[in-house]
């Protein structure tokens, strides 16, 4: 593989992985922003909360799920798989943390906008869950191409028993990976800060309306 700092014409990959690998880099903050203006735009009602926030909840539980078997190389900035896991949520769907991720925002998404009107509040749940997919549009083409280069036809068998956002009904097999649940805290730190500041500001809205 050619070093990306290597200063011949035609060296590094090519544009689209570049471009790939901005958005990897760069997804936190690519999917706070709409997390911010359902915050600021937000105006969550009762039955809008009792609606989302269990939805929200299930997405953060698939999520630590998912990061119990596959540690903390979830928050790199550059893709990174020292093994293949196919154990877990992962024997269900290649994809587990996204489809927590999405699950969660859908919940924040629809906790926020109980209030308001029908325009304001499905351009706030549709663009934000637009952005979530045209970010993971991107970046999981990116993570399997690394998982295919590095791991060859066991990625591709996985591949193929294995859907990629749709879960399967019954877990495949094999399973390679276990679960350890010590490392939940260390790689969702900031996770549970941001889950944690959407709970607080949820509340402040609900308490002033």
């Amino acid at each position: 593989m050619s070093s990306v700092n290597d200063p011949s014409p035609d060296a590094g990959p090519p544009p689209e992985v570049d471009f790939q690998s901005f958005v990897f880099g760069r997804r936190g903050t690519l999917l706070a922003i709409p997390a911010v203006l359902l915050a600021a735009a937000g105006k969550p009602s009762a039955f809008s909360i009792a609606t989302g926030l269990p939805l929200a909840f299930l997405g953060e539980a698939i999520r630590m799920w998912a990061v119990g078997y596959s540690g903390v190389t979830t928050r790199g900035d550059r893709v990174i798989a020292p093994q293949l896991v196919t154990a877990g949520p992962y024997a269900y769907v290649r994809n587990p943390l996204y489809v927590g991720n999405f699950l969660t925002a859908a919940g924040f998404a629809v906790a926020f906008t109980g209030k308001n009107s029908a325009a304001v509040r499905t351009l706030l749940v549709a663009g934000s869950l637009a952005a979530m997919l045209g970010v993971y549009a991107v970046i999981v083409p990116h993570e399997e191409a690394y998982l295919r280069d590095t791991f060859g036809e066991e990625f591709d068998e996985y591949a193929r028993r294995v859907p990629q956002v749709v879960p399967l009904v019954e877990p495949a097999e094999p399973q390679r990976g276990s679960y350890d649940p010590d490392v939940i805290a260390q790689a969702e730190s900031r996770t549970f800060i941001t889950f944690g500041a959407m709970l607080a500001v949820l509340a402040l809205k609900a308490l002033r309306a």
